[in-house]
């Protein structure tokens, strides 16, 4: 893990400097004008940015500090792009420079080769749906594509899936400059979500709190499906009883849960 490493690119990246928003605008201003002692010093105390970037592209088999050097090219591009009358942080413009350069090396160098034929077929489709698009007043879709090509539709889908950059589940969709909000944290398993571990968990402390016979009438109400007639019998007591115990059980519980 990159989080793991002291150096990468030979820079101890625990000594890393952090400049301040203030700092931060003098050296740019300079830098624009040309300054280059000012350039390199807004380079370094941005390293930590690129940094952070690089860590969202973990896992993709290739080297921390090859993705850095590629990370650093997209800072000094956007060191370069950045327009200071804007009222924008740098590194909310600097962030998908980063991420863009660094999609591109891994595009460019990635393992998986598409061949030339189903590239050509690709761009191919992309220049059809462009032009479907300018006769109507919708996106066409794949079966419009394929017909204006004369091809079937699987040959489009495949050739437009070839061509497309795989996206991480750390891929950010918004960042600030204290933290980033990626595609995994938009991502809800429905069957088995955080809400329902939370909910087991708070139902499990507030059954706790409950006397063993109201947690055996809750049980055998809830989890056993029994009437309270059957309950009643069960435990030996009258079913006014059984529903009154069950009442003040559910009250208790839902101070823990909502139920």
């Amino acid at each position: 893990m990159l989080t793991n490493k002291v150096e990468i690119c030979g820079i101890d990246t625990g000594s890393l400097p952090v400049l301040r928003p203030a700092e931060m605008r003098s050296l740019l201003e300079k830098a624009k004008k040309g300054d280059l002692a000012a350039r390199d010093r807004f380079i370094f105390g941005n390293l930590r940015l690129v940094l952070s970037v690089v860590q969202r592209f973990a896992g993709r088999g290739e080297q921390p500090d090859d993705l850095f050097q590629v990370g650093c090219i997209g800072l000094m591009k956007a060191i370069a792009g950045f327009d200071l009358s804007l009222d924008v942080r740098f590194s909310t413009y600097a962030v998908p420079m980063i991420a863009g350069e660094i999609r591109r090396h891994l595009r460019d160098y990635n393992a998986v080769r598409v061949s030339r034929s189903i590239r050509d077929l690709a761009y191919r489709a992309m220049q059809a749906k462009n032009r479907l698009s300018e006769r109507s007043d919708h996106d066409p879709t794949v079966a419009e594509i394929a017909k204006e090509l004369q091809l079937p539709e699987a040959d489009v889908v495949f050739a437009l899936d070839a061509i497309s950059d795989p996206v991480s589940l750390y891929e950010p969709v918004y960042h600030s400059d204290e933290d980033a909000t990626t595609i995994m944290d938009h991502i809800k398993d429905t069957k088995d979500g955080e809400s329902q571990w939370l909910n087991s968990i708070a139902l499990e402390e507030g059954m706790s709190h409950l006397n063993e016979r109201e947690q055996k009438i809750l049980k055998l109400r809830y989890f056993g499906a029994r009437t309270q007639m059957e309950v009643s019998k069960e435990i030996g007591i009258s079913q006014a009883q059984v529903s009154r115990l069950e009442k003040s059980a559910l009250r208790q519980l839902e101070k823990y849960v909502t139920l």
